[in-house]
């Protein structure tokens, strides 16, 4: 334990040496103990292994008592049971009696369970409770039954009211998706639950899913008119339930999104031995759920057709023209030769004259004619037409079936035309061939129809009137569309991430509003925020300015390529020992299975202990579930599958390995385990080895090819294949704090901000290195009102600009002046920053997703905040670039921050080898949960590799090798000593020799 924990924690008070005063040798040393440990936690040790011996040693030098005296201590009789009573009596604790676990769980369920389903969060507010009433906190069984009580009481009520909300009519429905009609419903009831045997995996239900079911439930296809169609026929089926509007509104979203993970694992004949009113809840959160889903999909294969139709009618142009496109090379010449010649001899006819003064005569010309049609109007006509042509042909059947079923809105004005032209659309929708929209309609303009489409929408008729053709007008409509969706500037009624994007804001800001600016730490007052913002750019400037004749290694002057100029960085030392020291972990442990550094991590963690059914409840026995856990987590994460995991050494059938996947191994769950093990490496790490925590972590994406048959994988140009990006997240000491999976085309910069935000484990995140994708202003303005650094690595550093603070400083920084531009709009920051706090305040508290609030800040948009946001963003990036460019030693540490990105994709290479490292499903959840488990994989050997590292280095022969620059090289992300191949052996009885604590090998949870 640190020095500082020591004081702050175990360090005895003056009023509490007057208790410790009687009392002799090891019963004296045993009180403080006692005493100390209540303090600190609310409860007493269960035992010796509770207090670690430097806490001990710690206490003892105060009161005066060798720390071998402790173990002289008796921990029963009546000696302890009198100290604790005294100790009670102190601090004004009481113990919990039977009316108070009667309280305790209504108080939860009523406060805590009704919006929070996980049994240990729930039991995290109780323990807290049981602090703040000065109740000393029950055995754990005991805890675990009030839990258990309050979690069943919650959903009982849960289950009543959401019944009483729903009419008769759309219950049946509900019933119907089940097979359950009266007679059934009444024998279901009879015959009471059905329980699993004990251990063992219950056989797979005769019955399936009913036709509606099973539709609702299925997954979208890839992009294509057949996959719209399917979805515009699941979406009808959603909605042929007939929910209310409303009813899951006062539930938590993360309460909802428990049931209707619940509801999609339950097989139906599971679903009709619930009580009634919990079939009609579960069924109704998984429908309503479905239909949000389903529109989410929708609208992105809208997005993805309209995109798809230009791409293809761009490519295939394109193709056409390259044929015939014939590059004319010194135009210049030509063009000063034929002026020249035809001023010389104005008379003469062009063949005498202007063909000779030309370097190929006639057919240069010709085909400096030709390259202007191919590169010109011409061209873009062409598209034009070969765009018009695969609509109207192909995907307006699909594209016209949308807008009968889904409802656009805005609450732009300057949108509304668009919403209109719509409807216009739709109501012409079956008119047949006709060319022109009729006279006398209102037919919208909007920015759509504008510029170069312009001539293509608005064409003369016979009699010279000037009319709109309707099929260009569609065109244009839906390309326009297409943009506003991507910012939500245009939104969809019944969708979640394109859902109106006011739903996505806090709505209780402004009555919390003094609390929110103090969880940002930002001050309500926007002039003290822009006098920070100014006080900093200046400083940054002025330094950089100051110390610039003293950089060797920058130049800023006026070049044609850019004003900076800044060399590479030199070669860092070379570590000389790091090899010899892996090498020794290779001796001490040899070839160690990849499959039994999971089962250590594990073990030694207890990071499956939380686990609990999705279902709610499991008689399998903690030891059988961990097992058959793991082996689920080592399929997935190694891509080998669970078959292929199946037939090694254990004593666990493919059946039983799947059961516990579906019933257990949630995405929430697989990122708890990661998050467990993370923590637990930073709990591990000897200071002196590695340093105090880093606050900082690198971010980068990583390609892996994927299955296409579904709308979430994307072609990447810079890879040349179909697949998904996995976002890293990774601290400074190699483990892997946040994964996220992305479309290709997705913005790395939400990601990175997701996962800086929302990482979960016990790190604080001040910093975050990134590629040169990060280098974006809208990523410094969001970062800069969160409260963390964006530390990008810069690579065209000559094409950067330094913005000034104000107008009419000029004078100022005369060295930078080359490098400099314009100042900062203050007045757009000032008259938005309410706004842009409200946004950064939706981000923090989770109540929309990253991407779909960073949605509304694209290049296309014209929303204030985001202009607001992008002044913020320049004046951050000044100062990030001003210090950049003045301290060498910020590159090498974004360097080497972004090397351990680099290690980590080595490291996935080797453990995801399964099927030569492609995605072989089209199903976004298993490929969601492919690359969780790839994360605790990492996460696993990271840990068990950190505690290899630090055996090894507890010899003094071997830390004396241990010099400055290997010490700067050390990392656990090593894998030379790692077996990730062969038959899957698993024995928990089997452990790796290592040192530290082991806690006993229990794992998992019957609850």
């Amino acid at each position: 334990m640190h020095i500082d924990d020591l004081v702050e924690h175990w360090t005895i008070l003056d009023e509490e040496r007057d208790l410790i005063a009687e009392k002799r040798d090891a019963t004296r040393l045993g009180f403080a103990i006692l005493l100390k440990f209540y303090t600190q936690h609310g409860r007493f040790p269960r035992g010796r292994s509770e207090l670690p011996d430097d806490v001990v040693e710690h206490v003892a030098k105060q009161v005066r008592v060798p720390a071998s005296e402790f173990g002289f201590y008796e921990w029963s009789g009546s000696t302890i049971e009198y100290h604790r009573h005294q100790i009670r009596t102190h601090l004004g604790f009481r113990t919990c009696t039977t009316e108070d676990a009667t309280k305790l769980a209504v108080w939860l369920a009523e406060e805590v369970a009704h919006a929070e389903r996980r049994p240990e969060r729930v039991r995290e507010e109780l323990l807290k409770h049981l602090r703040e009433e000065r109740i000393e906190p029950p055995a754990p069984g005991r805890i675990s039954r009030i839990v258990a009580s309050a979690l069943h009481n919650a959903e009982v009520a849960w289950s009543v009211r959401i019944a009483s909300r729903l009419s008769p009519k759309a219950t049946q429905r509900i019933y119907a998706l089940v097979g359950i009609d009266d007679a059934s419903r009444a024998a279901a009831e009879g015959a009471g639950d059905r329980q699993e045997p004990a251990g063992e995996a219950p056989a797979e239900d005769d019955d399936t899913d009913s036709d509606l079911l099973a539709l609702i439930k299925s997954a979208p296809g890839n992009v294509s008119l057949e996959s719209m169609m399917a979805e515009i026929r699941k979406l009808e089926a959603a909605r042929s339930i007939e929910l209310p509007p409303g009813l899951f509104a006062d539930v938590a979203p993360k309460v909802l999104a428990a049931w209707r993970a619940r509801a999609a694992v339950e097989a139906p004949s599971h679903m009709r031995t619930h009580p009634r009113e919990l079939t009609v809840l579960l069924l109704a959160a998984l429908v309503q759920e479905r239909e949000r889903e389903i529109t989410d999909a929708l609208v992105e294969l809208l997005i993805a057709t309209v995109h798809r139709i230009k791409a293809r009618a761009d490519s295939k142009v394109t193709k056409e023209l390259i044929k015939a496109f014939k590059r004319v090379t010194g135009k210049e010449n030509i063009l000063f030769k034929v002026a020249d010649a035809a001023l010389s001899q104005p008379d003469d006819s062009v063949r005498q004259v202007i063909f000779p003064a030309v370097s190929g005569g006639e057919q240069t010309l010709r085909d400096l004619v030709h390259e202007f049609k191919t590169k010109g109007p011409a061209c873009r006509t062409t598209v034009q037409t070969t765009l018009r042509a695969s609509c109207t042909n192909h995907y307006r059947r699909g594209l016209i079936a949308l807008l009968d079923t889904m409802e656009f809105r805005s609450n732009n004005t300057a949108f509304q035309p668009v919403i209109e032209a719509l409807k216009l659309i739709g109501r012409y929708a079956k008119a047949g061939n006709t060319t022109y929209y009729p006279r006398g309609e209102v037919v919208p303009e909007h920015r759509g129809t504008a510029g170069d489409w312009e001539d293509l929408v608005f064409k003369k008729d016979k009699r010279g009137r000037r009319r709109v053709v309707r099929m260009v007008y569609e065109i244009v409509t839906f390309q326009a569309l297409r943009e506003a969706l991507r910012c939500k500037e245009i939104w969809v009624v019944g969708a979640h991430s394109f859902r109106d994007p006011e739903e996505d804001l806090p709505k209780d800001f402004a009555a919390r509003r003094v609390e929110n600016y103090a969880e940002l730490r930002k001050p309500l007052d926007p002039a003290d925020f822009i006098a920070e913002l100014k006080a900093e750019m200046r400083a940054e400037l002025e330094a950089l300015d100051t110390a610039l004749p003293k950089l060797d290694w920058l130049a800023i002057s006026e070049r044609k390529s850019g004003a900076i100029k800044l060399t590479k960085l030199g070669p860092a030392d070379e570590p000389r020992n790091l090899r010899k020291i892996k090498n020794e972990v290779g001796r001490r442990w040899g070839s160690v299975p990849l499959i039994d550094m999971l089962k250590e991590a594990v073990l030694r963690t207890g990071c499956l202990k939380a686990v609990t059914s999705v279902a709610g409840t499991s008689s399998l026995k903690p030891e059988v579930l961990a097992e058959r856990l793991m082996l689920a987590i080592f399929g997935y994460g190694t891509n080998t599958g669970i078959r292929a995991v199946a037939s090694g050494g254990h004593a666990h059938s493919e059946d039983d390995i799947r059961y516990v996947r579906r019933r257990y191994l949630t995405p929430q769950v697989a990122t708890d385990i990661s998050i467990a093990i993370a923590n637990a490496t930073f709990t591990a790490r000897d200071v002196a080895l590695w340093g105090k925590g880093t606050t900082t972590v690198a971010s980068d994406s990583t390609h892996v090819r994927a299955y296409d048959q579904n709308i979430f994988t994307e072609w990447h140009s810079r890879y040349g294949g179909r697949g998904i990006l996995i976002y890293w997240h990774i601290e400074r000491g190699s483990m892997v704090v946040h994964t996220q999976t992305l479309r290709a085309s997705a913005s790395e910069v939400h990601a990175m901000i997701e996962g800086a935000v929302r990482h979960g484990t016990t790190m604080k995140v001040e910093g975050n290195y990134v590629d040169s994708h990060g280098l974006t202003e809208i990523g410094f303005g969001v970062t800069r009102l969160l409260g963390f650094d964006l530390l990008p690595r810069i690579k065209q550093i000559n094409k950067v600009k330094l913005y000034r603070v104000e107008s009419g400083e000029s004078d100022l920084y005369p060295r930078l002046t080359p490098a400099m531009t314009r100042p900062i709009r203050w007045d757009l920051i000032e008259q938005n920053y309410d706004q842009m706090i409200k946004y950064a305040t939706a981000i923090k508290q989770n109540t929309a997703s990253t991407e779909a609030i960073l949605r509304r800040f694209t290049e296309s948009a014209s929303h204030p905040t985001y202009q607001a946001m992008l002044e913020v963003g320049r004046a951050q990036k000044t100062i990030f670039v001003a210090r950049y460019l003045r301290l060498r030693e910020l590159r090498r540490e974004i360097q080497e921050g972004l090397n351990v990105v680099e290690s980590s994709n080595g490291a996935n290479s080797l453990i995801f080898y399964g099927k030569g490292g492609d995605i072989a499903t089209s199903r976004r959840d298993e490929l969601e949960m492919s690359v969780l488990c790839l994360r605790i994989l990492q996460a696993a050997l990271v840990y068990i590799n950190a505690l290899m590292l630090q055996d090894v280095l507890a010899d003094s022969e071997w830390a004396e090798l241990l010099k400055p620059a290997d010490q700067r090289g050390l990392t656990p992300l090593f894998w030379q000593h790692v077996q990730p191949y062969g038959e899957v052996r698993l024995d928990v009885t089997k452990r790796l020799s290592l040192g530290g604590a082991v806690p006993a090998p229990e794992a998992g949870s019957p609850d």
